[in-house]
């Protein structure tokens, strides 16, 4: 039977072996797995079609289309994965093995589903140094893997708002209202900046499912060959 739990636990010490080897791009991120489309509007405003082994930049807005999944490993061991529909910008990202306590990483979730697994950022600094922002709660991640959907139209059977469950160690889920931790195998969701977020019963429908490709394991793509990066005009 398939485990998150334990299947997450190797991959993060596979994934932070790769950091002491050094094998990361002069980026924040490198994206090692894509299935679809994804593009990316730069800060200075120019959009590019992505490939895997493109990098990713701090400002970089990220969007993959229907039925398009992307993963980007971080320099710090961490890994993110885009779900269809999904648009991400990365607003922070500082990772120095020299400057604990400048770590910082926050992730804006504007849009769609977002599956993350933990590295060294908020691990051997600053607790609270790796976010998730949303329109209604902001989500601190500790030492932990989940996934974070922010549904704002087209819902289905789903309440607008922002909904997290956990697999390992616990997420932050706070805004105005208050703050709920989220332990593993739980379920939390904040319908609006102002009211609390809950714990809900249990799933709500969120279809979350296995992805199409191996969470966090790089495949070799890191450091190694050249993307195919296309400019839209």
């Amino acid at each position: 039977m398939f485990s998150i739990k334990g299947f997450v636990q190797g991959v993060v010490g596979m994934t932070l072996a790769l950091v002491v080897m050094g094998a990361w791009a002069a980026g924040a991120g490198v994206i090692t797995h894509l299935s679809g489309t994804m593009s990316v509007q730069r800060p200075d405003g120019s959009v590019r079609i992505l490939s895997q082994k493109s990098e990713v930049q701090p400002g970089d807005v990220l969007t993959t289309q229907r039925d398009s999944y992307a993963q980007i490993n971080f320099s710090d061991g961490s890994a993110a994965t885009m779900r269809p529909n999904t648009t991400m910008k990365l607003e922070a990202y500082n990772f120095s093995k020299e400057a604990p306590q400048q770590d910082s990483m926050f992730m804006r979730l504007l849009k769609g589903g977002l599956r993350t697994v933990t590295g060294l950022i908020g691990k051997r600094g600053d607790q609270d140094a790796y976010k998730i922002g949303t329109s209604t709660a902001t989500i601190g991640i500790r030492g932990s893997s989940g996934d974070t959907v922010s549904c704002t139209s087209d819902c289905g059977n789903l309440e607008p708002g922002t909904y997290h469950t956990t697999y390992t160690g616990s997420y932050i889920m706070q805004n105005q209202g208050g703050s709920q931790v989220i332990g593993e195998g739980q379920f939390g969701f904040a319908q609006d900046p102002s009211k609390p977020p809950v714990i809900l019963p249990g799933d709500p429908g969120l279809n979350l499912g296995q992805l199409p490709f191996t969470l966090g394991i790089s495949g070799g793509a890191i450091g190694g060959g050249t993307n195919q990066e296309c400019i839209v005009r």
